[in-house]
C-alpha cells in the first residue's frame, strides 16, 4: 500500500459522525442538517430535460479533452462572466468531473514525487482536498492562517521566503470556504507576483463564485484579476468552477479546469491515463446549464431570501457576519465548537460542522476553533426553522451555565 495513505487525517464528516456518536435528540424534533456543504434546491429543469434528451450519448466513449460544444459553452461563459477578452476553448479550457477530482488531479501532475522537500500553500481553514492532494502528491501542507482579526484573509505575507523557494503550487479559495471571503485584486497581484519570481502554479478553486448576494457585484475571479494586472495568456494559472453549486447539480459532476494552455496540456495528457472523461450525456447537459443565466439567478434570489430570514432569527444571541459570497455562515460561537455542536444536536436535532475540523494547528493556532461552518443549502422554510432552534438554545445553553456569546 501507498505509505502516505496513512498521512491523510480524518474527513470532517467522519470527525463529526463520531462526535455524535452516542446523542440522542429529542423525540419529535425532525433533523435539520447544516453541516455538509451540498446544494438541496431542485436541479433546474433545462438540466433535467437535456439529460433525458441525450441519453443516446451513453452508447458512445467520451473524449478525455470533452467536445467541443462544450469547451465552448465554457469559453463563452468564462468570457461573459469575467468579461475576458479571450480565451481559447481548444487549448485553456478542460471538462472536468466536478471540482474536486480535478483539485485533486492537478497537484498529481504538477508535483513530483521524487522532490522531497516540495511545499503547497493552502489557506487555513481549508477545503481537505489541498491537503490530502499535497500530501499523495509527494509534498507537504504549508498553510497560511486565515483568523477573524485579519478579515479571514490568509496571511501570504507571512509566508516566509524559503518556503515561496520550496513552494509548487498554491491553492486559493474565492469565495472562500468556510468564510465566503472574495479576494480583491491586490491579494491576486500579491500571489501573481510570488508565482513569478519562484515559478510555481496557483490554483484557484472558485466553485462557489456564482453564490453570491449583490447581483451588481460578482465576486472577482482569479482569470479577471490576471487581465486586469495585463497578465496574457495566464501564466502559471488555473482555475476550478463547477455546476454542483451554480445550477444545483452535485450529482451531475460536471465542472471545468481554465487557465494557462502549457499547464493544461500536460494535465490532458495526466487525465488521458486517471480515466476521468465526462460521459457525452452530462456534456450535452452541461452545455445547457453554461448557456442559461436565468437559473443561476433564481438560485441567488433563494439564497438572499434564506440568508436573510436565518440572520433576522439567529444574530439577537449569536452574532453572524454576514458573508460576501458562497452559502455558510462562519459563525463565532461560545466556548469550545465541538461541544456548542454536541450540544445542539442534542438540545434542537440541528446539526452544524465544528470549524477545527476544518483547519490545522499551524503558526501556534487553529484558526477555526471557537467557530463552527452553518451550510444554509436547503429550504427557506428549513433554514428558518433551524435559525428558530438556534435562537431558542443558546441562551437556554447559557441559563445553565455553558459558556455565553
Amino acid at each position: 500500500m501507498n505509505p502516505r495513505l496513512e498521512l491523510l487525517k480524518p474527513y470532517p464528516f467522519e470527525k463529526l459522525r463520531a462526535l455524535l456518536e452516542g446523542v440522542t435528540p429529542p423525540p419529535g424534533l425532525e433533523p435539520v442538517n447544516l453541516s455538509i456543504g451540498e446544494p438541496q434546491h431542485p436541479t433546474p429543469a433545462l438540466l433535467t430535460q437535456a439529460l433525458a434528451e441525450n441519453f443516446a450519448g451513453l452508447a458512445r466513449y467520451p473524449l478525455t479533452k470533452g467536445l467541443p460544444e462544450l469547451r465552448g459553452a465554457i469559453a463563452a461563459w468564462l468570457a461573459r462572466r469575467h468579461g475576458l477578452a479571450a480565451i481559447d476553448a481548444e487549448t485553456q479550457v478542460l471538462p472536468t468531473l466536478g471540482s474536486r477530482e480535478a483539485l485533486f488531479a492537478i497537484a498529481q501532475a504538477i508535483l513530483d514525487p521524487g522532490e522531497h522537500d516540495a511545499l503547497v500553500v493552502c489557506p487555513n481553514p481549508f477545503y481537505q482536498i489541498y491537503e490530502g492532494a499535497a500530501l499523495l502528491g509527494g509534498a507537504r501542507p504549508y498553510f497560511a492562517n486565515a483568523t477573524a482579526a485579519r478579515g479571514f484573509a490568509p496571511d501570504w505575507q507571512a509566508v516566509p521566503e524559503h518556503v515561496w523557494k520550496r513552494t509548487r503550487l498554491i491553492f486559493a479559495c474565492s469565495p472562500g470556504n468556510p468564510t465566503g471571503r472574495v479576494m480583491p485584486l491586490a491579494e491576486w497581484e500579491l500571489l501573481f507576483a510570488r508565482a513569478d519570481r519562484h515559478g510555481f502554479t496557483i490554483v484557484s478553486d472558485e466553485c462557489y463564485s456564482e453564490i453570491h448576494f449583490d447581483e451588481s457585484a460578482p465576486p472577482l475571479g482569479a482569470l479577471a484579476a490576471a487581465q486586469k494586472l495585463g497578465r496574457e495568456g495566464f501564466a502559471r494559472l488555473v482555475v476550478m468552477g463547477s455546476l454542483s453549486k451554480r445550477s444545483n447539480a452535485p450529482g451531475l459532476r460536471s465542472g471545468f479546469a481554465a487557465g494557462d494552455a502549457a499547464l493544461l496540456k500536460s494535465f490532458l495528457h495526466y487525465r488521458t491515463y486517471h480515466g476521468s472523461a465526462m460521459s457525452n450525456t452530462v456534456q450535452r447537459a452541461s452545455i445547457a446549464a453554461w448557456n442559461d443565466e436565468a437559473h443561476v439567478a433564481e438560485n441567488r434570489r433563494l439564497y438572499r431570501e434564506k440568508f436573510a430570514a436565518f440572520f433576522e432569527l439567529v444574530n439577537p444571541v449569536l452574532p453572524l457576519a454576514r458573508p460576501e459570497a458562497a452559502f455558510y455562515y462562519w459563525a463565532a460561537v461560545p466556548g469550545d465548537e465541538e461541544q456548542f455542536a454536541r450540544d445542539l444536536y442534542a438540545a434542537a436535532n440541528v446539526t452544524v460542522l465544528p470549524g477545527s475540523y476544518l483547519s490545522r494547528e499551524a503558526h501556534g493556532i487553529n484558526p477555526g476553533r471557537g467557530h463552527v461552518r452553518i451550510a444554509l443549502v436547503s429550504t427557506v422554510a428549513e433554514a428558518a426553522e433551524a435559525g428558530r432552534r438556534i435562537r431558542a438554545f443558546v441562551p437556554a445553553r447559557a441559563a445553565a451555565g455553558a459558556p455565553h456569546p
